[in-house]
């Protein structure tokens, strides 16, 4: 065997070592401290609907090696997603309309009346904290994030290297505010954001601000961005309450029956959700953690969406199934629950959808 093979081999583990850091899990302390919420821990967070499962990377490393499950070759099969030039004159503009502008995975600029608003902003090529390896975008970016507009505030549902990015925090800057949760406010200013640009919020906490209110609210998911700190940051999703519109954007997240219609009840109707559909293969993996297209159905429902867009599918090679596959499902899926196409929709990564406030 030449060293050019073993390097390849070498790097190609290396790389399934660093999905773990987006997909894996593993076990997390459920002592709890007086007073405290139900969701901490002495060390950090827990899940509350789940017994998060000892699972290590043997587990992950025997579920792709040797699983029943072929893995997508995502590169190859990238033309699958559909890609849209984002007009950037358009995002530079103000609009009446809610403008919704995906750029990828969870990632989008949220844009009404004067507000622009990022949501989990990945501007890297890769889901890692390499560069030479680890999930590599197999779709082009669409826009030069320099060409983005003054943005206003950024939202981080966890951090998650495919949802926390160095790379778009050191181009965004002291710029926007940033709305994160527990324990994420030290990271931030680590990499030389300002205390006073970061908002840190437990789950059903809200920050107000002159033209919009952020309330992060409870998910199921995880945290971490080495092996050694599992859980000890919190992860959310959020509710974002601009004057005359709603919108609620999930993160990532696996499925209950319980939190997303707490949500749905306490907070009633939202005009606008922002789903995951993707990073759902293996089932027998993934389930707690990520919802598949029905699920996402289901969360659509309990949370009393108006309307909904699919987000965290066609951008990184994360999880089995192929590019487009979670598009197709999710087609299946309401055609079963019978929910118009309209009503669940997708987008062209670089597509850009205007809402205009009386079709809520």
């Amino acid at each position: 065997m030449n060293q050019t093979t073993i390097l390849s081999i070498i790097l190609r583990q290396l790389a399934i070592l660093l999905m773990l850091l987006t997909i894996n899990s593993c076990a997390t302390s459920k002592a709890q401290t007086l007073n405290t919420p139900a969701h901490h821990t002495a060390t950090g967070f827990r899940n509350l609907y789940i017994d998060d499962p000892n699972k290590s990377i043997f587990h992950f490393l025997a579920m792709k090696l040797f699983g029943d499950i072929r893995w997508a070759d995502h590169a190859t099969r990238a033309g699958e997603v559909p890609i849209a030039n984002l007009n950037v004159k358009s995002i530079q503009s103000n609009s009446d309309n809610l403008r919704i502008n995906w750029l990828g995975h969870s990632t989008f600029l949220l844009q009404w009346k004067g507000v622009n608003i990022l949501t989990d902003p990945i501007f890297a090529d890769r889901a890692s904290p390499l560069s030479f390896a680890g999930p590599l975008r197999y779709i082009p970016h669409v826009i030069d994030y320099k060409n983005l507009p003054p943005i206003d505030y950024v939202i981080i549902s966890h951090n998650h290297y495919d949802h926390l990015d160095k790379t778009a925090v050191h181009l965004l800057g002291n710029t926007p505010v940033y709305l994160v949760p527990l324990k994420l406010k030290a990271w931030f200013l680590e990499n030389g954001i300002s205390s006073d640009r970061i908002k840190e919020l437990d789950w059903w906490d809200t920050a107000t601000f002159t033209n919009v209110a952020f309330k992060a609210l409870p998910s199921q998911h995880w945290s971490a961005r080495s092996l050694f700190d599992r859980r000890k940051t919190l992860w959310a999703s959020w509710r974002i309450n601009l004057k005359g519109v709603s919108i609620w954007f999930a993160g990532d997240t696996g499925y209950n029956d319980k939190q997303f219609k707490e949500i749905g009840d306490k907070l009633g109707p939202v005009d606008l959700a922002l789903i995951p559909i993707g990073g759902y293969s293996p089932r027998s993996f993934m389930r707690l953690y990520h919802v598949d297209p029905h699920e996402a159905l289901k969360i659509h429902k309990d949370v009393r969406a108006r309307q909904s867009i699919a987000m965290h599918w066609g951008t990184f090679p994360l999880t089995a199934e192929g590019p487009g596959d979670p598009v197709i499902e999710l087609a299946k899926q309401r055609k079963k629950l019978d929910i118009a196409p309209g009503k669940f929709m997708s987008m062209a990564v670089g597509e850009t959808i205007n809402l205009k406030p009386n079709l809520f």
